[in-house]
Protein backbone atom coordinates (compact mmCIF):
# COMPACT_ATOMS: atom_id res chain seq x y z
CA UNK A 1 0.00 0.00 0.00
CA UNK A 2 1.42 3.39 -0.96
CA UNK A 3 0.84 5.89 2.29
CA UNK A 4 1.02 9.56 0.59
CA UNK A 5 3.20 12.34 2.68
CA UNK A 6 1.90 12.38 6.14
CA UNK A 7 0.49 16.29 6.97
CA UNK A 8 1.14 17.76 10.27
CA UNK A 9 -1.31 16.42 12.75
CA UNK A 10 -1.22 19.10 14.95
CA UNK A 11 -3.45 21.27 12.84
CA UNK A 12 -5.32 21.34 9.99
CA UNK A 13 -3.11 22.18 6.75
CA UNK A 14 -5.13 23.50 3.71
CA UNK A 15 -4.35 20.28 1.92
CA UNK A 16 -6.39 18.57 4.99
CA UNK A 17 -8.94 21.10 4.70
CA UNK A 18 -9.69 20.53 0.97
CA UNK A 19 -9.56 16.68 2.06
CA UNK A 20 -12.04 16.90 4.15
CA UNK A 21 -14.73 18.91 2.12
CA UNK A 22 -13.69 16.85 -0.88
CA UNK A 23 -15.81 13.91 1.45
CA UNK A 24 -18.11 15.98 1.81
CA UNK A 25 -21.13 13.87 0.16
CA UNK A 26 -20.39 11.41 2.95
CA UNK A 27 -20.29 13.66 6.11
CA UNK A 28 -21.76 17.44 4.89
CA UNK A 29 -18.41 18.52 6.30
CA UNK A 30 -17.57 20.65 3.32
CA UNK A 31 -21.12 22.78 4.48
CA UNK A 32 -19.79 23.08 7.70
CA UNK A 33 -16.63 24.50 6.97
CA UNK A 34 -18.32 26.97 4.66
CA UNK A 35 -21.08 28.19 7.33
CA UNK A 36 -23.64 26.62 5.21
CA UNK A 37 -26.64 25.39 7.21
CA UNK A 38 -27.56 22.91 4.71
CA UNK A 39 -30.73 22.58 2.35
CA UNK A 40 -33.22 20.25 4.90
CA UNK A 41 -33.67 22.13 8.15
CA UNK A 42 -36.89 21.13 9.26
CA UNK A 43 -38.66 17.25 9.22
CA UNK A 44 -40.97 17.18 6.48
CA UNK A 45 -44.08 18.00 7.73
CA UNK A 46 -47.05 15.77 8.54
CA UNK A 47 -44.94 12.37 8.68
CA UNK A 48 -46.39 9.63 11.21
CA UNK A 49 -44.03 8.70 14.13
CA UNK A 50 -42.88 4.96 13.39
CA UNK A 51 -40.19 2.63 13.56
CA UNK A 52 -38.30 4.83 11.58
CA UNK A 53 -39.12 8.11 12.11
CA UNK A 54 -39.01 9.90 15.87
CA UNK A 55 -40.67 12.65 14.97
CA UNK A 56 -38.00 14.72 13.83
CA UNK A 57 -35.79 12.50 12.45
CA UNK A 58 -35.59 9.46 10.48
CA UNK A 59 -33.32 6.30 11.50
CA UNK A 60 -32.14 2.57 10.22
CA UNK A 61 -34.63 0.40 12.56
CA UNK A 62 -32.31 -1.73 14.88
CA UNK A 63 -29.39 -0.25 12.84
CA UNK A 64 -26.37 1.62 12.95
CA UNK A 65 -26.49 5.42 13.05
CA UNK A 66 -23.80 7.26 11.27
CA UNK A 67 -20.52 8.27 12.66
CA UNK A 68 -19.93 11.64 14.57
CA UNK A 69 -17.29 14.08 13.45
CA UNK A 70 -14.89 12.92 15.78
CA UNK A 71 -14.75 9.45 14.16
CA UNK A 72 -14.82 11.65 10.61
CA UNK A 73 -11.49 13.77 11.69
CA UNK A 74 -9.98 10.59 13.16
CA UNK A 75 -10.71 9.31 9.44
CA UNK A 76 -9.15 11.93 7.63
CA UNK A 77 -5.97 12.78 9.85
CA UNK A 78 -5.08 9.45 10.46
CA UNK A 79 -5.93 6.75 7.72
CA UNK A 80 -3.53 6.39 4.63
CA UNK A 81 -4.90 6.78 1.62
CA UNK A 82 -4.18 4.72 -1.75
CA UNK A 83 -3.54 7.02 -4.75
CA UNK A 84 -5.97 8.05 -7.18
CA UNK A 85 -5.39 8.86 -10.97
CA UNK A 86 -6.44 12.70 -12.59
CA UNK A 87 -8.17 10.16 -15.23
CA UNK A 88 -9.66 6.84 -15.09
CA UNK A 89 -11.08 6.62 -18.15
CA UNK A 90 -13.63 3.72 -19.04
CA UNK A 91 -13.10 1.29 -21.86
CA UNK A 92 -16.36 1.95 -23.30
CA UNK A 93 -16.76 4.46 -25.96
CA UNK A 94 -19.88 6.95 -25.01
CA UNK A 95 -23.11 5.37 -25.30
CA UNK A 96 -26.28 6.77 -27.67
CA UNK A 97 -29.10 5.52 -26.49
CA UNK A 98 -31.81 4.77 -28.41
CA UNK A 99 -35.18 7.03 -28.20
CA UNK A 100 -36.82 4.36 -25.90
CA UNK A 101 -36.89 0.77 -25.74
CA UNK A 102 -40.66 -0.99 -26.23
CA UNK A 103 -42.13 -4.43 -25.27
CA UNK A 104 -40.43 -6.97 -22.84
CA UNK A 105 -36.74 -5.57 -23.40
CA UNK A 106 -34.48 -3.90 -21.39
CA UNK A 107 -31.60 -2.01 -21.91
CA UNK A 108 -29.67 -0.25 -18.95
CA UNK A 109 -26.74 2.38 -19.91
CA UNK A 110 -24.18 2.79 -16.95
CA UNK A 111 -23.35 6.91 -16.79
CA UNK A 112 -21.39 6.77 -13.94
CA UNK A 113 -21.20 6.54 -10.16
CA UNK A 114 -25.10 5.64 -9.11
CA UNK A 115 -26.26 6.77 -12.54
CA UNK A 116 -28.37 4.70 -14.57
CA UNK A 117 -30.40 5.04 -17.32
CA UNK A 118 -32.98 2.24 -17.40
CA UNK A 119 -34.79 1.81 -20.32
CA UNK A 120 -38.02 -0.81 -21.24
CA UNK A 121 -41.88 -0.75 -21.59
CA UNK A 122 -41.20 2.21 -23.52
CA UNK A 123 -40.37 4.43 -20.87
CA UNK A 124 -36.91 6.15 -19.74
CA UNK A 125 -35.89 6.05 -15.78
CA UNK A 126 -32.73 7.46 -14.57
CA UNK A 127 -31.10 6.89 -11.35
CA UNK A 128 -29.71 9.36 -8.98
CA UNK A 129 -28.68 11.31 -12.53
CA UNK A 130 -25.27 13.46 -11.66
CA UNK A 131 -23.63 15.05 -14.57
CA UNK A 132 -22.61 17.91 -12.67
CA UNK A 133 -18.05 18.06 -12.73
CA UNK A 134 -18.24 17.52 -9.02
CA UNK A 135 -20.03 15.78 -6.34
CA UNK A 136 -20.31 18.23 -3.59
CA UNK A 137 -22.04 21.71 -2.49
CA UNK A 138 -19.14 23.82 -4.85
CA UNK A 139 -18.25 24.47 -8.07
CA UNK A 140 -14.11 24.48 -6.93
CA UNK A 141 -13.69 22.06 -4.64
CA UNK A 142 -14.86 18.61 -3.77
CA UNK A 143 -14.22 15.49 -5.49
CA UNK A 144 -13.93 15.46 -9.19
CA UNK A 145 -14.90 13.58 -12.23
CA UNK A 146 -12.20 10.73 -13.10
CA UNK A 147 -13.89 9.99 -16.02
CA UNK A 148 -16.92 11.66 -18.30
CA UNK A 149 -20.24 10.67 -18.19
CA UNK A 150 -21.04 7.51 -20.22
CA UNK A 151 -23.75 9.28 -21.70
CA UNK A 152 -23.70 13.07 -22.80
CA UNK A 153 -26.49 15.20 -21.35
CA UNK A 154 -27.57 15.98 -25.26
CA UNK A 155 -27.64 11.89 -26.51
CA UNK A 156 -30.07 11.27 -23.29
CA UNK A 157 -33.71 10.71 -24.73
CA UNK A 158 -36.70 12.07 -23.33
CA UNK A 159 -36.85 11.09 -19.24
CA UNK A 160 -39.95 10.15 -18.06
CA UNK A 161 -38.84 9.63 -14.44
CA UNK A 162 -36.44 10.28 -12.25
CA UNK A 163 -35.37 8.03 -9.16
CA UNK A 164 -33.26 9.86 -6.21
CA UNK A 165 -32.46 7.41 -3.32
CA UNK A 166 -31.19 10.12 -0.81
CA UNK A 167 -29.78 13.10 -0.09
CA UNK A 168 -26.02 12.91 -0.41
CA UNK A 169 -24.22 15.07 -3.15
CA UNK A 170 -23.48 12.43 -4.96
CA UNK A 171 -26.44 10.65 -5.67
CA UNK A 172 -28.99 14.43 -5.33
CA UNK A 173 -27.60 16.72 -7.61
CA UNK A 174 -30.01 19.48 -7.88
CA UNK A 175 -27.86 21.44 -10.74
CA UNK A 176 -29.01 18.20 -12.91
CA UNK A 177 -32.34 17.60 -11.63
CA UNK A 178 -32.86 21.40 -12.73
CA UNK A 179 -31.55 20.49 -16.09
CA UNK A 180 -33.41 17.23 -16.53
CA UNK A 181 -36.86 19.26 -15.38
CA UNK A 182 -36.56 22.10 -17.29
CA UNK A 183 -36.13 20.08 -20.95
CA UNK A 184 -38.32 17.14 -20.26
CA UNK A 185 -40.37 17.36 -16.63
CA UNK A 186 -39.64 13.90 -15.81
CA UNK A 187 -41.43 12.48 -13.02
CA UNK A 188 -39.22 12.39 -9.68
CA UNK A 189 -39.45 10.15 -7.34
CA UNK A 190 -37.93 10.86 -3.84
CA UNK A 191 -38.29 9.20 -0.30
CA UNK A 192 -39.63 11.78 2.19
CA UNK A 193 -38.19 15.00 2.51
CA UNK A 194 -35.66 15.23 -0.41
CA UNK A 195 -38.01 17.31 -1.76
CA UNK A 196 -37.00 20.16 0.36
CA UNK A 197 -33.76 20.43 -1.16
CA UNK A 198 -34.96 19.99 -5.15
CA UNK A 199 -36.96 22.52 -4.55
CA UNK A 200 -34.39 24.78 -2.82
CA UNK A 201 -32.65 24.96 -5.66
CA UNK A 202 -35.71 25.33 -8.07
CA UNK A 203 -39.10 25.89 -6.71
CA UNK A 204 -40.98 24.81 -9.66
CA UNK A 205 -39.97 21.06 -9.82
CA UNK A 206 -42.56 18.96 -9.33
CA UNK A 207 -41.50 16.03 -6.73
CA UNK A 208 -43.47 12.50 -5.43
CA UNK A 209 -42.06 11.69 -1.85
CA UNK A 210 -43.31 8.55 -0.23
CA UNK A 211 -42.37 6.11 2.46
CA UNK A 212 -40.72 2.78 2.57
CA UNK A 213 -43.31 0.02 0.87
CA UNK A 214 -45.18 2.73 -1.16
CA UNK A 215 -45.57 2.22 -4.54
CA UNK A 216 -45.41 5.04 -7.05
CA UNK A 217 -46.88 4.24 -10.33
CA UNK A 218 -44.50 5.50 -13.83
CA UNK A 219 -46.23 4.30 -16.82
CA UNK A 220 -48.53 1.91 -17.89
CA UNK A 221 -47.82 -1.32 -16.77
CA UNK A 222 -44.73 -0.07 -14.38
CA UNK A 223 -44.70 1.00 -11.09
CA UNK A 224 -41.65 2.29 -8.46
CA UNK A 225 -41.42 0.85 -4.98
CA UNK A 226 -39.69 2.01 -2.30
CA UNK A 227 -37.45 -0.37 -0.29
CA UNK A 228 -36.13 -0.48 2.79
CA UNK A 229 -31.74 0.18 2.73
CA UNK A 230 -29.15 0.91 5.64
CA UNK A 231 -27.98 4.01 5.20
CA UNK A 232 -28.39 8.03 5.99
CA UNK A 233 -29.14 11.30 4.61
CA UNK A 234 -27.35 14.54 5.15
CA UNK A 235 -26.86 18.31 3.36
CA UNK A 236 -25.27 19.95 6.11
CA UNK A 237 -24.54 20.20 9.82
CA UNK A 238 -27.99 20.42 10.97
CA UNK A 239 -29.92 18.33 8.74
CA UNK A 240 -28.34 14.70 9.45
CA UNK A 241 -31.52 12.43 8.85
CA UNK A 242 -34.20 15.24 8.72
CA UNK A 243 -34.96 13.39 5.09
CA UNK A 244 -35.50 9.54 4.53
CA UNK A 245 -33.33 7.01 2.13
CA UNK A 246 -34.16 4.43 0.40
CA UNK A 247 -33.47 1.75 -2.35
CA UNK A 248 -36.16 0.98 -5.81
CA UNK A 249 -37.50 -2.10 -7.15
CA UNK A 250 -38.71 -1.46 -10.80
CA UNK A 251 -41.72 -4.22 -11.52
CA UNK A 252 -43.19 -4.51 -15.16
CA UNK A 253 -39.48 -3.51 -16.71
CA UNK A 254 -37.82 -7.52 -17.91
CA UNK A 255 -38.25 -9.94 -14.87
CA UNK A 256 -37.89 -6.59 -12.42
CA UNK A 257 -34.98 -4.55 -11.33
CA UNK A 258 -33.51 -3.31 -7.88
CA UNK A 259 -31.39 -0.18 -7.36
CA UNK A 260 -30.41 -0.26 -3.97
CA UNK A 261 -29.05 3.46 -3.76
CA UNK A 262 -26.32 3.54 -1.22
CA UNK A 263 -26.93 0.83 1.61
CA UNK A 264 -24.66 -1.28 4.38
CA UNK A 265 -25.04 -4.69 4.14
CA UNK A 266 -26.95 -4.99 7.70
CA UNK A 267 -26.96 -8.64 8.56
CA UNK A 268 -28.04 -9.33 4.93
CA UNK A 269 -31.94 -7.74 6.14
CA UNK A 270 -32.59 -5.23 3.05
CA UNK A 271 -31.56 -7.84 0.43
CA UNK A 272 -33.97 -10.52 2.27
CA UNK A 273 -36.91 -8.12 2.96
CA UNK A 274 -36.71 -7.52 -1.21
CA UNK A 275 -36.21 -10.98 -1.85
CA UNK A 276 -39.54 -11.81 0.43
CA UNK A 277 -41.53 -9.02 -1.03
CA UNK A 278 -40.79 -9.35 -4.94
CA UNK A 279 -39.39 -12.68 -5.52
CA UNK A 280 -36.26 -13.42 -7.88
CA UNK A 281 -35.55 -10.12 -9.87
CA UNK A 282 -33.99 -10.03 -13.20
CA UNK A 283 -31.09 -7.18 -12.48
CA UNK A 284 -29.80 -6.00 -9.37
CA UNK A 285 -27.77 -3.26 -9.47
CA UNK A 286 -25.83 -3.02 -6.43
CA UNK A 287 -22.86 -0.25 -5.16
CA UNK A 288 -19.33 -1.91 -4.53
CA UNK A 289 -17.35 1.38 -3.75
CA UNK A 290 -16.36 3.46 -1.19
CA UNK A 291 -15.84 1.17 1.70
CA UNK A 292 -12.42 2.00 3.03
CA UNK A 293 -11.41 2.11 5.83
CA UNK A 294 -13.76 -0.61 6.77
CA UNK A 295 -14.35 0.19 10.55
CA UNK A 296 -15.75 3.85 9.21
CA UNK A 297 -17.73 2.63 6.66
CA UNK A 298 -18.78 -0.51 7.17
CA UNK A 299 -22.36 -0.29 8.61
CA UNK A 300 -23.25 2.47 5.89
CA UNK A 301 -21.30 1.10 2.61
CA UNK A 302 -21.19 -2.47 1.53
CA UNK A 303 -17.99 -3.57 -0.06
CA UNK A 304 -17.88 -5.99 -2.87
CA UNK A 305 -18.17 -9.24 -0.83
CA UNK A 306 -20.89 -7.50 1.21
CA UNK A 307 -22.73 -6.88 -2.35
CA UNK A 308 -21.56 -10.81 -3.76
CA UNK A 309 -23.35 -12.01 -0.27
CA UNK A 310 -26.20 -9.20 -1.01
CA UNK A 311 -26.92 -10.74 -4.50
CA UNK A 312 -26.55 -14.60 -3.42
CA UNK A 313 -30.04 -13.50 -1.00
CA UNK A 314 -31.74 -11.49 -3.50
CA UNK A 315 -31.53 -14.17 -6.17
CA UNK A 316 -31.35 -11.87 -8.73
CA UNK A 317 -30.30 -13.55 -12.29
CA UNK A 318 -27.84 -10.20 -12.58
CA UNK A 319 -25.91 -8.09 -10.67
CA UNK A 320 -24.17 -4.72 -12.21
CA UNK A 321 -21.92 -3.15 -9.56
CA UNK A 322 -21.49 0.62 -9.17
CA UNK A 323 -20.57 3.40 -7.38
CA UNK A 324 -17.08 3.05 -7.47
CA UNK A 325 -14.35 4.79 -10.38
CA UNK A 326 -15.79 8.12 -11.16
CA UNK A 327 -15.58 9.90 -7.59
CA UNK A 328 -12.36 9.42 -5.12
CA UNK A 329 -14.67 9.20 -1.64
CA UNK A 330 -13.10 6.96 0.18
CA UNK A 331 -9.67 5.32 0.74
CA UNK A 332 -9.14 2.49 -1.25
CA UNK A 333 -7.38 2.53 -5.19
CA UNK A 334 -9.32 3.34 -8.17
CA UNK A 335 -9.61 0.04 -9.34
CA UNK A 336 -9.39 -1.80 -6.16
CA UNK A 337 -13.53 -1.96 -5.94
CA UNK A 338 -13.17 -3.99 -9.32
CA UNK A 339 -9.99 -6.18 -8.09
CA UNK A 340 -12.15 -7.03 -5.05
CA UNK A 341 -15.40 -8.06 -6.58
CA UNK A 342 -13.40 -10.56 -8.71
CA UNK A 343 -11.99 -11.99 -5.92
CA UNK A 344 -14.96 -11.95 -3.98
CA UNK A 345 -16.91 -13.51 -6.62
CA UNK A 346 -14.31 -16.27 -7.20
CA UNK A 347 -14.47 -16.89 -3.34
CA UNK A 348 -18.53 -17.44 -3.38
CA UNK A 349 -18.64 -19.39 -6.71
CA UNK A 350 -20.22 -17.18 -8.45
CA UNK A 351 -19.97 -16.90 -12.26
CA UNK A 352 -18.28 -13.29 -12.70
CA UNK A 353 -20.38 -12.87 -15.79
CA UNK A 354 -22.97 -12.38 -13.51
CA UNK A 355 -21.88 -9.67 -11.59
CA UNK A 356 -20.00 -6.92 -13.74
CA UNK A 357 -18.31 -3.90 -11.76
CA UNK A 358 -19.95 -1.30 -14.73
CA UNK A 359 -17.71 1.37 -16.47
CA UNK A 360 -19.32 4.41 -17.75
CA UNK A 361 -20.86 3.92 -21.33
CA UNK A 362 -21.02 0.19 -20.44
CA UNK A 363 -24.76 -0.89 -21.75
CA UNK A 364 -26.49 -4.59 -20.64
CA UNK A 365 -29.66 -6.02 -21.93
CA UNK A 366 -30.38 -9.41 -21.87
CA UNK A 367 -29.39 -10.33 -25.04
CA UNK A 368 -26.36 -7.78 -25.25
CA UNK A 369 -24.79 -9.14 -21.71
Amino acid sequence: MTTPAAAPRSRLTRRRLAALAGAAPLAGLAAWLSGCVGDQAAAPAGVPVSDHFDGTRFLNPGGTAPRGPADFLRWQLTEPREPWPDAFPSPFPPDRPPPRVDGAGLRVGFVGHATFLIQGAGLNILTDPLWSDRASPFTFLGPRRANPPGIAFDDLPRIDAVLVSHGHYDHLDTATLARLWARDRPRIVAPLGQDATIRAADPAIEVTTADWGATVPLGPGVEAVLEQVHHWSARGMFDRNRALWCGFVLRGLGEGVFFAGDTGFDNGDPFRRVAQRHGALGLALLPVGAYEPRWFMRDQHMNPDDAVRGFALLGARQALGYHWGTFRLTNEGAEQPAADLARALAEHGVDPARFLAARPGQVWGPALG
